[in-house]
C-alpha cells in the first residue's frame, strides 16, 4: 500500500520510450535535467522524492512499460504532488493509467532544448491528459532557474495549478468569417456528408499516443470512417512489389534530382537496397490505398515494421506529394496521378483529419495542396540576427513532401535514419522548408469532443550556417521548417498547444493563406469541431 509523503515533498516519475537504445542513450539528459529541477523545487522549501529507482541492469532509470508504470504508481500516494519530468520522447500510455487515478495535483515539466525531445514528449503527454479528463499543469525551462518558470513552480507549490494566459485565442465564432469561405466550407461539407472519406490507419497507438486516436463515432458527423489496416499486410504487400518497379521509381527520383547519401556499411550507412526497400513500401501503401478506398493513410513508422523494413518515412513523403514516381493498381490503371495520396505520420488520426479537410479546403481553392505534419521540436531567435523574430523550429521525424523544400527534389537529400531507432536503416527526404506563408492548425480530443485550434505563420529564410545551427542542435537528417507565428508567442504556444505535432500547409500570398484558414475552421465548425483562431494575421490585425 502507498504511504502518504510528508508535508512539503513532491513525488517524481519519468516515463522513457520502449525502445532500449533509446533510453539508454538519453538517460544522462535526464538525469541532469532532474538534478537542476530537483534544486529548483529545494530553493522553494520542498524536496522531491523519485518514485522509482535507477535500473542498473538497464542502464537508465526511465518507466519503460505500461506493466511498470502501473505496478510504479499502485505505490504511490494518489494525493501528494506529482511531477512528470521529461527530457526526452517518451510513451505516454507508460504513466497515463496511473495520471488517470491520481487525486494529487500533476506537474509535467520538459527542459527547453533542441537536442533531448523533452518538449516533444511533454506536449504529447499533455494532448494525452487533456483527451483523458485529468487535470494537470505544465511548465518548461532551459536551466530551471529563471523568473518565469520559478514563479510557475512556486504558484504550483502553493496552489496546486499554474495556469497560462488564452489572451491569444478566440472562438471562431466571435470573428468574421469571409463569405467565400464560408461557401467554400458548405460545398465540401456536403460532399462529405453525402459521399464520406475513409481514413485507413495501419495500426493504431503508434508510440504511446493515447491523444492521437479519434474515438470512431467523433468522426461520423466528419463523414470520415476508419479502415483498420495492418501493418502485416503493408509488409507482406512491400515483398511482392517487383525489384523492376521499385527501380523505376528510385530511377524517377533520381531524374527529379534527389540526392542519395548513400555508403556501403549497412548497419551505419545508408544503401540503395535500403532505398529500394522503401520503395517498395511506398508502392505497397499506393495499392492498398487504392484497394480500400482510403483518401487518407497512416503508417506507424517508428513502430511495428521497424524490425522488418527499412523506415517508411521516405515513402510516407513520396505519398504527400502531388509530384511522385508513378504507381499502378493491378489493373493497370495509375493511382491518383498529379494527386498526393494524404499519409498521416506515426498514425496521428488528429493529424489524418486535419490532413484531409487541408488537401479538400485547398484544392477547392486552388492554392498548393501538399500538406504534413510536424514536430513542435524547439525554437530560438535568430543567432544570425537576420530576423528579430522569435523562429520555432519544426521538424517532422524523417521526411516531407518535397513541394514543400527550396528547390523541391533538387534542393531535397536523403540520409540514413540514425541507427539508434532504425536498425535497418531506410532513408529520409530532408531538406529545407522554403520561405512563405502558411497555416498551422492541431485538431485534438477534449471533453469528448473534437477541437481544432489554427493560427498564421511565415516560413522564415535563414542564412545557411543559421540552419546548420538549428539542425545540429536537433536531428541534422530530418527536414526543417523555420517557423514564425503570428501573434502568438513562444509560451503561449506551448500553454496552449494540446500535441506533439501541428498540421501545416503553404498558400501563394498571405491573403489566400488568411482566406484558406477561414475555410478550414469553416468546415471543421460546419462538420462539428468547436474551433479557435489563434494569434493574428501577418499584417498583426485580430480575426
Amino acid at each position: 500500500m502507498p504511504k502518504k509523503l510528508p508535508p512539503k515533498t513532491v513525488q517524481l516519475v519519468a516515463s522513457g520510450d520502449l525502445r532500449p537504445s533509446a533510453n539508454q542513450a538519453c538517460w544522462p539528459a535526464q538525469l541532469a535535467m532532474e538534478k537542476a529541477l530537483v534544486r529548483a523545487v529545494a530553493r522553494l522549501g520542498h524536496r522531491v522524492r523519485r518514485a522509482h529507482r535507477f535500473k542498473a541492469a538497464d542502464g537508465h532509470g526511465f518507466i519503460a512499460s505500461q506493466k511498470e508504470g502501473m505496478e510504479i504508481f499502485a505505490g504511490i500516494d494518489p494525493q501528494a504532488p506529482l511531477i512528470v519530468a521529461e527530457a526526452v520522447w517518451q510513451y505516454s500510455h507508460h504513466v497515463l493509467a496511473g495520471l488517470v487515478s491520481h487525486r494529487g495535483p500533476v506537474l509535467t515539466v520538459a527542459n527547453w532544448s533542441g537536442r533531448w525531445p523533452g518538449l516533444v514528449g511533454m506536449l504529447n503527454l499533455n494532448g494525452s491528459l487533456t483527451k483523458a479528463g485529468v487535470k494537470y499543469s505544465t511548465l518548461w525551462s532551459e536551466d530551471f532557474g529563471d523568473e518565469t518558470f520559478t514563479q510557475g513552480l512556486a504558484t504550483w507549490l502553493r496552489m496546486g495549478e499554474v495556469r497560462h494566459s488564452p489572451k491569444h485565442v478566440k472562438p471562431l465564432g466571435r470573428s468574421r468569417v469571409p463569405t467565400r469561405a464560408r461557401a467554400v466550407a458548405a460545398e465540401i461539407a456536403a460532399d462529405l456528408r453525402r459521399n464520406k472519406s475513409i481514413m485507413g490507419v495501419f495500426d493504431e497507438g503508434c508510440m504511446g499516443m493515447f491523444n492521437a486516436i479519434i474515438p470512431d463515432d467523433l468522426l461520423f458527423s466528419f463523414g470520415v470512417f476508419k479502415e483498420r489496416l495492418s501493418q502485416s499486410a503493408l509488409y507482406y504487400g512491400a515483398t511482392q512489389v517487383s525489384r523492376a518497379d521499385a527501380a523505376a521509381a528510385f530511377a524517377w527520383l533520381v531524374r527529379r534530382g534527389l540526392r542519395f547519401h548513400f555508403g556501403t556499411n549497412e548497419k551505419r550507412d545508408l544503401t540503395r537496397n535500403q532505398v529500394l526497400r522503401q520503395l517498395r513500401t511506398y508502392i505497397a501503401a499506393a495499392r492498398m490505398a487504392d484497394e480500400f478506398g482510403c483518401e487518407t493513410i497512416g503508417i506507424q513508422y517508428q513502430q511495428g515494421l521497424k524490425d522488418l523494413l527499412p523506415a517508411s518515412d521516405l515513402a510516407e513523403g513520396l505519398l504527400n506529394n502531388s509530384d511522385r514516381p508513378p504507381v499502378r493498381n493491378a489493373a493497370g490503371r495509375l493511382i491518383r496521378p498529379g494527386r498526393p495520396i494524404v499519409h498521416f505520420n506515426e498514425a496521428d488520426e488528429c493529424a489524418g483529419l486535419d490532413a484531409l479537410l487541408t488537401n479538400r479546403v485547398h484544392a477547392a481553392l486552388g492554392q498548393p495542396v501538399e500538406t504534413t505534419l510536424h514536430d513542435i521540436r524547439w525554437g530560438d531567435w535568430d543567432r544570425s540576427g537576420s530576423t528579430k523574430d522569435y523562429v520555432w523550429v519544426l521538424l517532422i521525424s524523417g521526411s516531407a513532401p518535397a513541394a514543400h523544400h527550396i528547390g523541391g527534389y533538387r534542393g531535397s537529400d536523403s540520409f540514413r535514419q540514425p541507427p539508434m531507432y532504425f536498425r535497418l536503416g531506410g532513408g529520409t527526404l530532408r531538406g529545407i522548408a522554403k520561405p512563405g506563408e502558411i497555416v498551422w492548425s492541431r485538431i485534438y480530443v477534449e471533453g469528448g469532443r473534437l477541437r481544432m485550434d489554427l493560427g498564421r505563420a511565415r516560413v522564415a529564410a535563414l542564412p545557411r550556417a543559421e540552419t546548420e545551427r538549428r539542425w545540429n542542435e536537433t536531428t541534422p537528417v530530418w527536414p526543417i521548417m523555420h517557423a514564425v507565428l503570428h501573434g502568438v508567442s513562444r509560451d503561449q504556444m506551448m500553454g496552449r498547444h494540446k500535441a506533439n505535432h501541428l498540421q501545416v500547409a503553404y498558400a501563394r500570398s498571405a491573403a489566400e493563406a488568411d482566406l484558406a484558414m477561414y475555410a478550414k475552421a469553416a468546415l471543421a465548425a460546419e462538420l462539428g469541431a468547436e474551433v479557435f483562431l489563434c494569434g493574428t494575421k501577418a499584417n498583426g490585425s485580430g480575426f
